[in-house]
């Protein structure tokens, strides 16, 4: 019996070690945490596609400049502005005004300024001169000059004034892929002396208010259009009076002194 049972043994003593040998060799599962060697590999590898990132967007930066760097300032400049003025909506007189506006800035966004023009009057448009016959009844016709020079109103000869000018918007446009115009819009208010022809050559104070903007060729140099509103009240026959409202637009060129900006 004891024979039989150290045979047993003898026998199955192979297979156990073979099951304990197959048991050691089975590959072991891979373990969800990543090792610190996975970690740091990782993040190198999304540090160099930041890197990568700020690399592209670089060049992309210079091109398109952001609109707080402003390519043209005002700050303790005086601005020249030569320009030419046409008169809208009138009832017997188009007036061709040549001028010209010096402002001084002791500020970026305000400013405080000369006007002064020269005006050259045609015959509206909407002139009409109307009579009644009684054989060939109603007719009308735009009038000559010389009928309505020195009798209708709004016949305005010099002007001049004094402004203050506000600036508080500074933008750009884009026109094409990396092309962008640098511009500003202001308001204007400010009182004016207004010479008008009438019965007689008289002066009369008046007002102004306007809106403008300025699109900048250069540090120097930019083109200015303004839409602005005279107002100003202009005697007539006898002792009557009426208040004009003149709607003008204005399209001049300004230059800047000194053409260099100033330090910061």
């Amino acid at each position: 019996m004891r024979t039989l049972r150290l045979f047993l043994a003898c026998c199955l003593l192979p297979m156990v070690a073979l099951a304990q040998s197959a048991k050691s060799d089975k590959p072991k599962a891979p373990s969800a945490d990543p090792t610190p060697a996975q970690t740091s590999s990782s993040e190198s590898e999304a540090g160099d596609v930041s890197e990568v990132d700020k690399d592209a967007l670089g060049p992309l930066r210079e091109r398109i400049r952001p609109v707080s760097g402003h390519l043209f300032l005002k700050r303790h400049r005086l601005e020249i502005s030569p320009s030419a003025t046409v008169s809208i909506r009138d009832a017997f007189f188009r007036k061709y005004i040549l001028g010209t506006t010096v402002t001084y800035y002791p500020w970026e966004t305000l400013g405080f300024g000369l006007r002064a023009g020269y005006a050259l009057n045609s015959v509206s448009g909407a002139a009409q001169i109307c009579t009644l016959d009684e054989g060939a009844g109603r007719g009308c016709r735009a009038p000559t000059f010389a009928e309505i020079d020195g009798t209708a109103p709004g016949q305005l000869k010099l002007m001049a004034g004094l402004d203050a000018q506000w600036s508080p918007i500074y933008g750009k446009i884009s026109l094409m892929a990396e092309k962008f115009a640098h511009f500003d819009m202001y308001g204007v208010l400010g009182a004016s002396l207004v010479q008008y022809k009438g019965p007689s050559t008289q002066m009369t104070p008046g007002g102004n208010v306007g809106l403008g903007f300025r699109f900048f060729f250069n540090h120097y140099m930019t083109l200015r259009t303004e839409v602005r509103d005279l107002i100003y009240v202009e005697k007539l026959q006898g002792t009557d009076t009426s208040l004009r409202n003149q709607l003008m637009f204005e399209l001049g060129f300004s230059f800047f002194l000194p053409t260099a900006l100033p330090e910061s």
